[in-house]
C-alpha cells in the first residue's frame, strides 16, 4: 500500500493536543445552586448525587466552594417559604432568591445567573397563570398573556437584588421583550436575559424537579414545553426571541439535543447555552456507581459533545466535579 494520507500521524502523544479541535474549560461552566428558604441545614438531593439544597445563611458558602475549582458563574433556583396560586414570592423583596442573591454579590465575585419562572412558587406547580379549566379540561394549561407581568417582575426583582443576568425559563410567548421591557424601565438596560430559547418537554427532568419542588401537581407542561419530535420548531422559537432581545440563547435538555445545539448554532450569531439537565447527570451517575462507566471520563466526554455542536457555555451539574481536569 502506498498510503499518502494517514489521519494517526497526528494521534501520537504531543500533537494530539495541539490539533485538537474542541476544548473545554472551567470558565466555560456554570453551576446550578439550590437556596431553599424551608431549611436551617444542608440537605442532600437523593436523586441528584453530591448535588443539596442550602439554607441562605449558606449560599454564599456554597458559592464560595464552587468558586474554590475554577468555576465562576453559577445559576441561582430558590424554593420559597411558601407557596400560592400565582406564585406571588417570586417576586417578592424578600424571597429566597433575591436574599440569597444580595448575599452573593455583596460577598463573593461570582457570576450571578437568575432561574425566572413561576413553577417552584405556584401552588399548583405550572409556570404561570392557570386557565379556568387547566385541572379537568386544559386547552393550554397556562393562561399566557397574564403571566408576562408576573416573569418581568420577577426578573426585575432580581436584578434589584444585584443578579448579572436572568434566565426566563417558562416558554411563556413573549416573555423575553415582556422582561427586556420591565428591566428597561428599571433602569436594568445592562442586565442581560438568557433565554430558555428551545426548552423541551423531556423526561430528562425528573431529578430537577425533586430539587427545586417544581412537580406540576396535575397533568404536565406539553401546552408550553416543545415537543421532543421537533427540531425545525426551535428555529422559530429561537428567532421570535432573539427579535425580543434576548443575548444569550439556551436549549435544554442538552445530551440528547445536539442536533438542536448545533442547527441554532449555525443559524444565529448569539451566544448559545446548553442545559445538561439532572437526568442527564443522574443516568451517568446510575451507570457509574453499577461500575458500568467511568464517571469523570463520561461526564467530561459529555459535555466535550454539547461544545463540540456549538455550545460557548455549559449548565451543568457536573461543573465542580470536572473543573480540576479542565
Amino acid at each position: 500500500m502506498n498510503l499518502t494520507d494517514r489521519p494517526r500521524r497526528l494521534r501520537r502523544d504531543g500533537i494530539r493536543p495541539l490539533v485538537s479541535e474542541t476544548r473545554l474549560d472551567a470558565r466555560d461552566l456554570v453551576a446550578p445552586i439550590f437556596v431553599d428558604a424551608t431549611t436551617d441545614e444542608r440537605a442532600p438531593i437523593e436523586s441528584m448525587p453530591n448535588q443539596e439544597r442550602v439554607p441562605v445563611d449558606d449560599a454564599v458558602a456554597r458559592v464560595e466552594e464552587v468558586r474554590e475549582t475554577g468555576v465562576e458563574a453559577v445559576m441561582v433556583f430558590g424554593i420559597p417559604e411558601s407557596k400560592d396560586e400565582r406564585g406571588t414570592r417570586a417576586w417578592a423583596e424578600d424571597g429566597v432568591v433575591q436574599e440569597a442573591v444580595r448575599r452573593i454579590t455583596a460577598e463573593t465575585d461570582a457570576y450571578v445567573i437568575t432561574d425566572v419562572c413561576l413553577c417552584e412558587y405556584t401552588s399548583h406547580g405550572h409556570c404561570g397563570v392557570l386557565e379556568a379549566d387547566a385541572e379537568s379540561d386544559p386547552t393550554l394549561t397556562v393562561r399566557n398573556d397574564p403571566t408576562l407581568d408576573l416573569l418581568a417582575r420577577t426578573a426585575v426583582s432580581h436584578a434589584e437584588a444585584g443578579a448579572d443576568m436572568v434566565a426566563p425559563s417558562s416558554m411563556t410567548d413573549g416573555m423575553v421583550g415582556a422582561i427586556r421591557d420591565g428591566l428597561d424601565a428599571a433602569g436594568h438596560e445592562s442586565v442581560p436575559i438568557m433565554s430558555y430559547a428551545a426548552k423541551y418537554e423531556s423526561a430528562f427532568y425528573g431529578p430537577f424537579r425533586d430539587a427545586a419542588d417544581g412537580a406540576p401537581a396535575f397533568g404536565d407542561r406539553r401546552h408550553y414545553q416543545m415537543d421532543p419530535a421537533n427540531g425545525r420548531e426551535a428555529l422559530r422559537e429561537v428567532s421570535l426571541d432573539v427579535e425580543q432581545g434576548a443575548d444569550v440563547l439556551m436549549i435544554k435538555p442538552a445530551l440528547a439535543y445536539l442536533d438542536v445545539v448545533r442547527s441554532i448554532r449555525e443559524a444565529f450569531d448569539h451566544p448559545v447555552a446548553a442545559y445538561n439537565v439532572s437526568g442527564e447527570y443522574a443516568m451517568v451517575h446510575a451507570a457509574a456507581e453499577r461500575g458500568w462507566l467511568d464517571l469523570e471520563a463520561t461526564a467530561h466526554e459529555s459535555l466535550l459533545a454539547m461544545k463540540r455542536a456549538g455550545a460557548d457555555l455549559i449548565v451543568t451539574y457536573f461543573a465542580e466535579d470536572l473543573a480540576d481536569r479542565l
